[in-house]
């Protein structure tokens, strides 16, 4: 049974289906002064911590995986070490991590994908066995980030604009059937309106199942 199946059949999913959803997810940098919100297209360097808060207009479930430069697989959330409970509230703030930890930038330098997935239920472990390595043919090339000279001029922030929260595109294996990205019904706007650099991934219309989005992050 596909778990799109079971969500639509499920109270929670009947709650999606009846209002929209806005996410809202912002970066996070360490530096001298503590916690600062980048803009999600920052280009980091090698060792640099980061984080990320997240909400979202309505409750459900938050699984976070990323595909780093070296195509390799990796759960970020929920686990042991980075905040074990996903459900997350409406109209709350959570970090992921969770509590005082953070993911420190390594790797080849290039574009990390974080695929993002808010699910109106509980997926229990069927996602969590992550897809095999890509063999290297399937491998997409590198993109070697790049400042926007124009951004780069007026503020001094380094920032890729091909990087930063966007529509998803090819999918982990393991999230093929429990969702199909559609960009047409996603909106993604850059919010600066609380004096914080984020994103808000919108729906114009009710969704009934699980919603993915990605979020490339630079790095040198």
């Amino acid at each position: 049974m596909r778990l799109l199946a079971i969500a639509a059949l499920s109270s929670a999913s009947v709650l999606w289906a009846q209002e929209p959803q806005r996410i809202r997810v912002a970066v996070e940098r360490q530096d001298s002064a503590g916690w600062i919100a980048v803009n999600p297209a920052h280009v980091f360097e090698s060792g640099e911590k980061l984080r990320f808060r997240f909400s979202s207009s309505v409750a459900g479930y938050l699984y976070v995986i990323n595909m780093g430069t070296s195509r390799d697989y990796e759960l970020l959330f929920p686990r042991s070490d980075t905040g074990s409970n996903n459900r997350v509230e409406a109209a709350k703030d959570y970090l992921v991590p969770a509590g005082q930890g953070y993911f420190k930038v390594s790797g080849p330098p290039g574009q990390d994908v974080v695929y993002w997935l808010v699910s109106p239920v509980d997926m229990g472990k069927q996602y969590r066995p992550l897809p095999p390595p890509l063999a290297p043919a399937d491998r997409p090339l590198q993109i070697t980030p790049r400042c926007d000279d124009s951004i780069f001029k007026a503020r001094g922030d380094c920032v890729d604009t091909s990087a930063g929260v966007k529509p998803a595109g090819k999918l982990p294996e393991n999230m093929n059937g429990v969702v199909k990205p559609n960009p047409r019904e996603l909106l993604f706007i850059q919010d600066n309106s609380i004096g914080k650099e984020s994103v808000v991934v919108s729906s114009p219309a009710p969704l009934s199942g699980p919603v993915v989005y990605e979020l490339r992050l630079a790095h040198r």
